[in-house]
């Protein structure tokens, strides 16, 4: 039990990595868990610090092997399989999070998500809440990002200064989720359109399916925001389906939730300033995570999840 303790001695909120591996082998070497890269020449093994990590994607061309997921398990690593790019194509489903099942999960925050949840005025409460947490990180994180305010993107600019402020009138006079869910998609659009104009991406569309840089890039962020989010809720034992915006019966929507305080900080502006410089896929990842780390984005997940349940359990 004592190696167990120590694989978990660092916090989930603490931890820096999230790895998305193809085209390898995953396994447990000699007390590490390695990934193993193959070609012509000679075979290349990585270690990866599973004590420091929080998720690993595993996309096309990977397998792992049963020693190796017994060894992340007792480190409380998340594993999820995944298409290229981290995209979501398993049975067309969401990705499919193996969680660990080898240890009881804290109690006090599912009980307490609960006491507010089954009401809706008190869900709105919260779900307010969340949207308020989402705009204090979008300034926070702009307002001391050196690199995006070398990009042009600044908090204080009239345009995004107004369009906050408004989402933030906006928020207290909503009446119910359906209209909380429209204020949210306004201001998404003209994020959008802010990004597209100061990294002169030209007339941007939201497009999931769309082929443009911006757009891919965007997918895939959003996509390794939601690994965050699904950590936080597993480590803090909550259920995906307690939702507060995203709908009661749409599987997975409390990750939906919880990944929406961080993208539009993060992944939005830096998915057009990576499209504008051309990156590749691999580059744009790397830029993604750095930034999630530097910002502590899984921490203020943390955060306000705990907050908010703790607060429904007082109530």
């Amino acid at each position: 039990m004592e190696q167990l303790t120590d694989l978990k001695a660092i916090l989930h909120s603490k931890r820096a990595n999230i790895y998305y591996l193809e085209k390898c082998r995953v396994m447990q070497k000699d007390g590490r868990v390695l990934y193993l890269t193959e070609n012509k020449e000679e075979n290349q093994y990585w270690n990866i610090p599973i004590a420091n990590t929080t998720v690993i994607l595993l996309g096309t061309g990977t397998s792992i092997t049963q020693a190796a997921i017994r060894m992340l398990a007792s480190a409380g690593v998340l594993v999820g399989f995944c298409g290229g790019g981290g995209t979501p194509l398993l049975s067309v489903t969401e990705i499919e999070w193996l969680c660990p099942q080898s240890e009881y999960r804290p109690t006090e925050y599912i009980q307490g998500w609960l006491s507010f949840w089954f009401e809706d005025a008190k869900r709105l409460i919260v779900a307010k809440e969340f949207q308020k947490a989402r705009l204090e990180f979008i300034q926070t994180t702009w307002n001391k990002d050196k690199d995006l305010r070398a990009e042009h993107f600044d908090h204080d600019d009239y345009e995004i200064s107004r369009a906050l402020d408004s989402q933030q009138r906006q928020i207290d006079t909503a009446r119910n989720v359906s209209e909380l869910l429209l204020r949210e998609a306004s201001l998404s659009k003209q994020l959008y359109k802010y990004a597209s104009k100061v990294t002169k991406c030209g007339d941007f569309k939201r497009n999931h399916d769309a082929t443009d840089l911006a757009n891919q890039f965007l997918n895939h962020g959003n996509y390794l925001a939601y690994g965050l989010g699904a950590t936080t809720l597993w480590v803090l034992g909550i259920p995906h389906g307690f939702a507060v915006m995203h709908g009661k019966t749409r599987r997975g929507a409390l990750i939906f939730d919880v990944a929406d305080l961080v993208k539009d900080a993060i992944v939005l502006p830096w998915a057009f300033v990576c499209a504008k410089e051309k990156m590749k896929e691999q580059e744009f990842r790397q830029q993604i995570l750095q930034k999630f780390t530097e910002h502590k984005a899984l921490e203020f997940m943390f955060d306000r999840v705990k907050e908010h349940a703790l607060r429904g359990a007082k109530q």
